[in-house]
């Protein structure tokens, strides 16, 4: 009989990677459902995880088959991470519904979002708060949205087994279930709603100078007026905003982005290159009361804040990447909100800067671009000046689809929790065309683009700058009175000052505008 050697290697093929159950969406993308595996990743943490008992040690007296069965199922288990609770609504959700997101999504969407028509008006709060103020403004407020931003990153997967796919839901678990909600939903959905409004406001107005530019003196006798110009935009934003996911409007993020860095340098280079105006001052405008100058240095103040928006879609950006125990999610969107805000901020302060320096306080109140038309629309080659309100026109609708995603999220949201099933497709084309007219109606209401951005800048500051605090100090919990303690919370009380005093600015701006206009009536 023959004799079987005493060691024999058995072939046993290795453990496939497992893979999150998924199911089919709506839209056709594939979308996790039930288990998935999501969760921080601490290298310092001392607690149990799956794979601790694997170790060097236990595996040495094992035989070489067994190793291997139990290296395959280590590395499964740190694929895997710890098991993550997911609500089965999500995979039926526009901002949850694909999975599939990286860092050069998050640097596309972050920057689509946090560039465009709100930086054409910043030179609008610098002839109210001069050079001094006006920079030293611009640059307090950027680093402090830059580090909230960071806060937020970093809170999306702070408690083990549990991603926070959007700013309401952090909210809750910060703040508790009712006041979370109080706090927070109102802001983030009149962020939304109020972005939507303001970019058609915008958006009319650039496509109508675009067709008096292009049309030149060959224009027909009746031309389209304002009111139609916004029904126009409106049109195409509703068409453009049938794309089903936050992920499937990457392109389209891609294409805002790219068009807000392109017009941004237009705007200003041109500016600058051109003479100045024969009577330009750099002296802060002055009013007849000091109440009213007051009051326009809070409006102004809300415009900076205004500038720098977007911290509503963060947590809902980074819920459309993966997430495992050894690849979180914070990795990429944190290294794609890094390149994004480079380039925000090169967008930012030139504009901020050239066109002050270039128009001083005789910048009008729709802001770069209306000066840049009335100042120097016969000394500019007109196919140039018609490039720059093009490439406006093109980010305000990139832009309008990612700031109306939270709002047909909720919308879906509520349909699908009574129904308990997905919408169907007439059902979400008839939300976004709901939403899509009742912001053009808002924005026929309320043609005042500059108060408007004041208002909006105070009444949503919390989002950006206090709220993140608050919510690092409640989660996170450090040491009472420590230095990280105290500094959270003075840096989210001066952001909720700031926003009390940035409405009362917004609004009294919004309020003389009306007077003088008393009735609108556009052309």
């Amino acid at each position: 009989m023959e004799e079987r050697p005493e060691t024999e290697l058995i072939s046993i093929p290795a453990t496939p990677r497992a893979s999150t159950p998924e199911i089919l969406t709506p839209s056709g993308n594939r979308s996790p459902r039930g288990l998935a595996s999501t969760g921080p990743a601490s290298k310092e943490a001392k607690s149990w995880t799956p794979t601790s008992f694997i170790s060097p040690r236990f595996l040495s007296p094992i035989g070489t088959p067994m190793k291997r069965v139990l290296v395959n199922m280590k590395s499964y288990l740190e694929e895997m991470g710890h098991l993550t609770k997911l609500n089965p609504q999500d995979a039926w959700l526009p901002i949850t519904e694909s999975r599939n997101g990286n860092a050069h999504y998050a640097a596309f969407h972050n920057l689509n979002a946090g560039v465009g028509f709100q930086a054409l008006v910043l030179p609008v709060a610098f002839s109210f708060l001069g050079w001094s103020w006006g920079i030293i403004a611009l640059t307090i407020a950027y680093f402090w949205q830059l580090y909230t931003l960071w806060i937020l990153v970093q809170l999306h997967e702070a408690v083990p087994g549990k991603r926070y796919n959007r700013y309401v839901e952090l909210a809750q678990a910060a703040f508790g279930e009712r006041l979370g909600v109080w706090l927070a939903l109102f802001p983030t959905v009149y962020l939304s709603a109020g972005t939507a409004t303001a970019l058609i406001l915008i958006g009319g107005e650039t496509m109508k100078l675009f067709f008096q530019i292009v049309c030149g003196p060959l224009c027909s006798s009746n031309p389209l007026t304002t009111v139609e110009w916004y029904l126009v935009f409106t049109s195409l934003c509703i068409v453009l905003s049938q794309l089903p996911n936050l992920n499937s409007i990457a392109g389209l993020s891609l294409v805002g982005a790219v068009t807000a860095i392109t017009y941004s340098t237009m705007v200003w280079v041109l500016s600058i290159s051109q003479p100045r105006p024969p009577s330009i001052s750099y002296e802060p405008i002055s009013l007849p009361s000091a109440s009213a100058s007051l009051f326009s240095v809070l409006n102004a103040l809300g415009i900076i804040a205004f500038a720098f928006r977007g911290h509503n879609l963060v947590l809902e950006i980074q819920a459309t990447m993966p997430s495992t125990f050894k690849h979180p999610a914070y990795v990429p969107m944190w290294k794609g909100a890094k390149v994004a805000y480079v380039f925000i901020a090169m967008c930012l302060f030139p504009i901020a800067i050239g066109g002050f320096w270039a128009y001083g306080n005789l910048m009008p109140s729709g802001g770069i671009l209306n000066a840049l038309f009335a100042f120097h629309s016969h000394d500019i080659p007109r196919g140039l000046l018609a490039m720059t309100f093009l490439l406006v026109v093109f980010n305000c609708l990139s832009s309008f689809q990612i700031y109306s995603m939270p709002a047909f999220d909720s919308f879906e949201a509520g349909y699908t929790s009574r129904t308990n099933r997905p919408c169907s497709i007439w059902v979400r084309s008839g939300f976004r065309v709901f939403y899509g007219f009742v912001s053009f109606f808002i924005g026929v209401a309320l043609p005042f683009l500059s108060s408007l951005a004041g208002l909006l800048g105070g009444l949503t500051l919390p989002v950006t700058f206090a709220y993140p605090c608050f919510m690092w100090v409640l989660i996170k919990k450090p040491a009472k009175y420590s230095f990280n303690w105290y500094f959270h919370w003075i840096l989210g009380w001066l952001g909720v000052a700031f926003s009390l005093a940035f409405s009362i600015g917004g609004i009294w701006s919004m309020v003389t505008s009306g007077l003088k206009l008393k009735f609108f009536k556009p052309n």
